[in-house]
């Protein structure tokens, strides 16, 4: 009964600092820096690294091929926490990561740089399942919307932090210190980690390793970095044909394996975890283009300069944790589900909006699309995070918790092609007139609009009834 209480008084942000908390906080927030500043890091210094060692025809592949094993680790984090405990696997993939710092840092070819990359991204996926996996173990369910209010700062300041650090060390300094900058944050979350994350008491399972469908993933979403580069809008299609069919297969082949990756019921369409992981994906899909095209679109189109088109585009980061901080106090069920529903609306109002703000040549229009986005997420994020955690059946939980992470950047990558898909077909690369340019933006954030109704749709049919309230509380007190 003690725990029951526990779960549903009344909290404070300050409780997240407090003795009790404030090491897991930090750790798990750390372990989403190491993620969101590396990737702000690298996209500002790797164009001097390229001028320095070569290498320009292969810059692509050292975002593609950190995404592509990130996710392929975040698939494994579930099944490595279960092997050999959350402790190690943390530290494990830690070291991973710094020394695939380590190796681009003082690389001294590109090729060296992609080995690298690959190392961090694979260290990094497996980082960020875990510790999500960690969240329903660390904290009580009141403060767990709060967790996610925190991480969501974390990404905003990484969004505005992580280009100006990086630019001020490779401009004074070197690119290779701007790698570098991830290395004391490495020791400090190993420290952490040793520090908060208890050793691991159990037998170790004796699960095989699934590398058929790890490697599948992996291949499922090369298909889809692939379609990204391609020049006819013919192999896009099939890339992008061929990977759904891949990850697909792989999602029902697991769920008759022995050692599954996923939740029993991932993607099902009658389950608060399955319906809930399709929100998880279709919203960073529809929400794609506007990371893919908006910058440069208002470069192009309006004559924004990098700094001022960067601002308008991190509106996004800035509403999404903004909004994040001032609902994760709320603790009623039926307004945690609404807001869930409201979410995936402001996303499609959101991208409507910026639709018709290039249509009526309104800038100002165009931001508030983009605070609506944000807006949408952080209304939303945590919840439906946090409902799809305690929602997920015995012996589940951490293959559902895992997942979300890796589920959103298959989704960012996904939403990624789409837009460049349907961008090279109205002729967006061509487009040397503004109004060649603002029409095949239009149609490119228009078709985002379409894919944002899927979540939309979704959000209004995620199970929220009293049985399903009932049946999580009493698996809290058991």
């Amino acid at each position: 009964m003690h725990e029951t209480t526990e779960e549903t008084g009344s909290t404070s942000w300050s409780e997240l600092l407090s003795p009790s908390y404030s090491a897991a906080t930090l750790t798990l927030c750390l372990g989403v820096a190491l993620f969101a500043f590396n990737g702000f890091l690298v996209s500002t210094s790797l164009p001097t690294a390229v001028r320095e060692i070569g290498g320009l025809e292969l810059i692509s592949w050292a975002f593609t091929l950190y995404l592509v094993l990130s996710i392929v680790g975040g698939a494994s984090g579930a099944l490595l926490k279960a092997r050999v405990g959350a402790r190690m696997a943390l530290v494990g993939a830690a070291l991973v990561f710094l020394a695939g710092t380590l190796i681009a840092a003082f690389a001294g070819s590109m090729t060296e740089v992609l080995i690298g990359r690959a190392f961090q991204g694979l260290g990094e996926g497996i980082i960020a399942a875990i510790c999500y996996a960690l969240i329903p173990e660390l904290f009580p369910s009141r403060l767990v919307a709060k967790v996610f209010g925190a991480e969501a700062v974390v990404w905003a300041v990484a969004a505005f932090g992580g280009p100006l650090v990086s630019g001020l060390l490779t401009e004074h300094l070197s690119w290779r210190a701007a790698f570098l900058v991830n290395v004391p944050l490495a020791f400090i979350f190993i420290a952490l980690v040793f520090y908060i994350v208890p050793r691991f008491s159990g037998e170790i399972a004796r699960l095989s390793v699934p590398f058929l469908r790890l490697s599948a993933i992996g291949f499922g979403i090369m298909l889809v970095a692939f379609a990204s580069i391609m020049q006819t809008v013919t192999t896009e299609v099939l890339c992008v044909l061929g990977a759904a069919a891949v990850l697909a297969s792989v999602v029902v082949v697991d769920r008759r394996s022995r050692t599954p990756l996923f939740p029993s019921d991932a993607f099902a369409l009658n389950s608060t975890v399955g319906i809930g992981l399709w929100i998880v994906l279709l919203m960073p899909v529809a929400q794609a283009s506007t990371s893919v095209y908006l910058v440069m679109t208002l470069q192009n189109l309006w004559g924004y300069g990098p700094t001022k088109a960067g601002a308008c585009n991190a509106t996004f980061a800035i509403a999404w944790s903004t909004v994040a901080i001032l609902v994760a106090n709320i603790q009623d069920q039926r307004r945690r589900a609404w807001l869930i529903r409201l979410g995936p609306t402001l996303l499609v109002a959101g991208l409507a909006t910026i639709v018709f703000g290039f249509f009526v040549d309104r800038p100002l229009v165009v931001m508030l699309g983009q605070i609506a986005i944000g807006t949408g997420f952080g209304v939303s994020w945590g919840f439906l995070s946090q409902s799809v955690m305690e929602s997920a059946r015995s012996g589940e939980r951490d293959r559902a918790s895992a997942l979300l992470p890796t589920l959103q950047s298959v989704g960012y990558a996904i939403g990624a092609a789409l837009a460049g898909l349907v961008a090279n077909a109205v002729g967006y690369p061509e487009a040397t007139t503004p109004v060649a340019l603002r029409d095949a933006t239009i149609i490119v954030f228009a078709a985002s609009t379409v894919i944002g109704v899927g979540a939309f749709v979704a959000g209004f049919v995620l199970p929220t009834r009293k049985k399903n309230l009932l049946a999580i509380e009493l698996r809290k007190q058991l």
